[in-house]
């Protein structure tokens, strides 16, 4: 999943993108669906990237606050281009979704948007929370 997500990176796919679901209650924000640089909301959620999608890489590494973890349907092996952060401590997804990154800078930025409105009876934003870049960034840079 991470040279899946480092692949993706590179190729832009995340540019442009947004949020597309915040979930107070689980204290998740999730995205990466390339469908949400259209105006379907509907539509949002369901995305891909042109790649198949990724079997389950399941650890040892437990769902704390501001871990990254690989979004999927019911069907464990199908990761794809979606990601979402945890917010706080997620036992019941240790050993079921796969962890692919932490959150080491701007866990502040995550908080904000866990906060933001959302649309009546919905996980869904009720504002775009748009993603303007993502770049990778070489570890020796964080402490």
């Amino acid at each position: 999943m991470v040279e899946r997500f480092k692949k993706l990176i590179n190729e832009k796919l995340y540019d442009g993108t947004a949020i597309h679901r915040i979930d107070p209650n689980l204290g998740i924000i999730q995205g990466g669906d390339p469908l949400t640089k259209a105006t379907n909301t509907a539509m949002w959620g369901s995305g891909n990237s042109p790649y198949p999608n990724v079997p389950a890489e399941f650890s040892d590494i437990p769902y704390e606050r501001g871990t990254v973890g690989a979004a999927r349907t019911n069907d464990i092996n199908t990761a794809n281009c979606q990601w979402f952060i945890t917010l706080k401590k997620q036992p019941a997804f240790d050993k079921k979704y796969t962890v692919f990154g932490r959150v080491i800078d701007g866990i502040s930025n995550a908080e904000i948007i866990m906060n933001a409105p959302t649309q009546e009876g919905s996980e869904r934003p009720a504002d775009k929370v748009l993603i303007k870049s993502v770049t990778l960034q070489p570890r020796s840079n964080f402490p």
